[in-house]
């Protein structure tokens, strides 16, 4: 994850956001993360690449018990300065995060992937952290909006100069090569460049704008699957006496077929 966000970047990114459009968007964006995440009270939930905590701080609202990382200082420092004590932060790289196995129930990356030297790794990294689902928020390469971006960053001296964008094909390939074959959902905000305001509205929030590849804004949803089930299966070799006597039957470890994995829930691992 590039760490080139400086003390001006960090406070210009909340000053956007403060704006009557940048409001708007971030209105669209929160309600489609929520839609995907679908966050329940009380779970531990990591944003990778945090910035400024303005999206932690929301995360908190809603009953979340949030961590941030970010590679910025810069970023970092006005984090803390606006959840004061209200989330645990690290300084730190999306490539190499510092939290054990499924130590969380849920992780984001909201516009981190198109700064990491590394998505596919910064991926696989937020996969290994996490127990229930990943979330991504990343600006779609074919939107219009990303176009303007762009061309913003060749003709001036800004942050999307650093930026890769991507597209749902993608992202989508990215998470199968990393987790196999799995169920992926996804939708898109921002159909409708923001200055339209009030006219698209109600057509921003319209399923069919929120399910065309379009939208300058993803939003993808991973479940983390459970890639082997246990079952009981009788004993069929003796075991010496001096071990003792188990009970009628052994656990064993197995892949299930993809068929298998497609129609049971995780929460239906475990068969008498």
């Amino acid at each position: 994850m590039k760490s080139g966000f400086d003390h001006k970047c960090a406070q210009h990114y909340d000053e956007w956001y403060q704006r009557p459009g940048g409001a708007r968007v971030l209105k669209l964006e929160r309600a489609l993360i929520k839609r995907y995440l679908e966050p329940r009270p009380g779970e531990r939930l990591l944003d990778i690449g945090s910035g400024t905590g303005i999206h932690l701080e929301w995360f908190r609202e809603l009953g979340l018990q949030v961590t941030g990382l970010d590679a910025s200082p810069y970023m970092l420092e006005q984090a803390r300065s606006r959840l004061r004590g209200g989330a645990d932060l690290h300084l730190g790289w999306a490539e190499h995060l510092p939290f054990e196995d499924n130590e969380f129930d849920l992780a984001t990356l909201i516009n981190t992937l198109e700064f990491a030297e590394d998505p596919e790794k910064a991926l696989a990294e937020a996969f290994r952290v996490t127990s229930r689902r990943v979330v991504l928020g990343v600006l779609n390469k074919y939107a219009l909006m990303a176009m303007h971006r762009r061309l913003r960053g060749l003709l001036e001296d800004n942050i999307y100069c650093q930026a890769r964008f991507f597209s749902v094909w993608e992202l989508k390939e990215m998470i199968k090569k990393i987790m196999g074959p799995i169920s992926i959902q996804w939708g898109t905000a921002l159909f409708f460049p923001p200055t339209l305001g009030k006219m698209t509205r109600s057509l921003e929030h319209h399923p069919f704008f929120q399910q065309n590849p379009l939208g300058a804004f993803i939003v993808m949803k991973v479940d983390i699957s459970y890639r082997f089930i246990t079952c009981k299966e009788p004993l069929k070799t003796p075991l010496h006496k001096k071990h003792g006597q188990l009970p009628q039957g052994s656990l064993k470890v197995f892949s299930p077929p993809p068929v298998w994995k497609e129609k049971h829930p995780p929460e239906a691992i475990l068969r008498p």
